[in-house]
């Protein structure tokens, strides 16, 4: 069986993978995904020090230590496909990686402002990537303790947050219910159908993320900015954009040293829990 695991997944001789060419060594526990490449390298300016990229096709890699904890942030192009390729090579080099989606999303309720974040709680599995390894019926479940240091992350930061479910779409015009003068989505009103079922938000990664990462007994959640209101059909201005998507990296970095404390107080229990207290 373990020849025929490493037969089916290309990798080189030293382990480096086929699409992120990660090796061992080369990835923190702690990861910041993105999709953006040059939001990789933005999120890397905030480390206290960074080794040189890794760059193969669309992932950028970059490791380096924020406040003391190793941390990598990759950066995986967009869509579903894309993330289950990261979190398949990552699991190849590493065990219990924890994994922490900053992304950007179309806000799906009115009471939810351009220029807000959205903490997921879980997902609306409306790709099949993840499908390719679960039922249809599989719950696609961000982890209790990311959300929770997520939560505390985005106070602490200063940054206007909601929690709610998010809908992952594996494309961006047709699958998110945008029509232009040629092509015409075949469900428009998408978007109203979600927010009457009290979803918060449309992306195109989280579900994937969240799916396989359960699978797997790995840690995994998602902020994102929210840089469109789907209601009024715009969206926001670069810079406005450029803070809202800064105040979602903080948050993911804000969340790691939440999340590392809370590491280090569980100690041999298989979950934090509030009363074990956080030191700063």
């Amino acid at each position: 069986m373990a020849d025929r695991k490493s037969a089916e997944i290309p990798q080189t001789s030293d382990k480096r993978q086929y699409h992120t060419s990660v090796a061992p060594g080369d990835v923190a526990p702690y990861i910041l995904l993105c999709g953006d490449p040059a939001r990789a390298y933005k999120v890397a300016e905030l480390f206290d020090e960074a080794r040189k990229p890794i760059t193969h096709r669309e992932y950028v890699t970059i490791t380096g230590r924020y406040k003391g904890v190793d941390v990598t942030v990759m950066a995986t192009g967009m869509g579903p496909d894309n993330t289950e390729m990261a979190v398949i090579e990552i699991s190849q080099i590493m065990q219990s990686p924890t994994f922490l989606r900053i992304g950007t999303c179309g806000g799906l309720q009115k009471h939810i402002a351009a220029g807000d974040l959205v903490i997921s709680k879980g997902a609306v599995r409306m790709e099949d990537t993840s499908t390719a390894y679960v039922y249809e019926g599989y719950p696609a479940l961000a982890h209790h303790e990311v959300i929770l240091a997520m939560l505390q992350a985005a106070k602490d930061v200063g940054a206007k947050h909601h929690l709610g479910v998010t809908a992952t779409a594996s494309g961006f015009y047709g699958k998110q219910g945008r029509s232009t003068d040629i092509f015409k989505a075949r469900d428009p009103e998408l978007p109203a159908k979600l927010d009457q079922m009290n979803v918060a938000n449309l992306e195109m990664e989280s579900s994937c993320l969240f799916t396989l990462s359960t699978y797997a007994n790995f840690r995994a959640g998602a902020v994102c900015a929210v840089v469109a209101n789907r209601h009024a059909n715009t969206f926001i201005s670069d810079d406005e954009m450029a803070t809202a998507v800064m105040n979602c990296c903080k948050t993911g970095l804000r969340a790691i040293e939440i999340l590392a404390k809370m590491d280090s107080a569980k100690k041999d229990s298989a979950c934090w829990l509030p009363t074990m207290g956080l030191k700063e």
